[in-house]
């Protein structure tokens, strides 16, 4: 019972921390093409939410020819560019999120990704997708970190 006069100072913490975090929407690296309705990317703290990049040449709206191996690695190149433009790297990615026009082409996907990754790797999830963006056969979302 003692421990229930507590709950509303947590939740007020809770609230403020969140409300308090800086936000910032970021659109440096050139990756997306310029007239789409997101960002590319959007800090809170010091925590980086990347939106899901394609493998489309930096700034146009095909992707690239080949299918699976050639979309992961530009895929993989535009969240690489991403980070950098904005003070990271692959090694600060935490998780990522993989969306698959076809599941059957994780095995492909997963050699291209462990060529951009090491130990220890980011979380993941990876899913089927019924109709990715451009017709993609990938797209690859990721949230990383900056570490003190």
């Amino acid at each position: 019972m003692r421990y229930l006069m507590f709950v509303p100072l947590l939740m007020l913490t809770v609230m403020t921390g969140a409300r308090g975090a800086e936000v910032s929407f970021l659109n440096s690296s050139g990756s997306l093409a310029a007239d789409l309705p997101f960002s590319e990317a959007v800090r809170v703290g010091d925590t980086v939410y990347l939106a899901g990049q394609l493998g489309a040449l930096p700034g146009e709206m095909t992707v690239v020819p080949g299918g699976i191996v050639p979309e992961t690695r530009q895929t993989l190149e535009n969240i690489r560019n991403t980070l950098k433009s904005h003070g990271l790297d692959m090694s600060d990615v935490v998780k990522c999120t993989v969306m698959l026009a076809d599941i059957s082409e994780w095995g492909a996907f997963n050699t291209v990704y462990a060529e951009f990754f090491s130990k220890p790797f980011p979380a993941r999830s990876a899913f089927g997708a019924n109709g990715l963006a451009l017709n993609a056969r990938v797209e690859v979302e990721c949230i990383a970190a900056f570490s003190d």
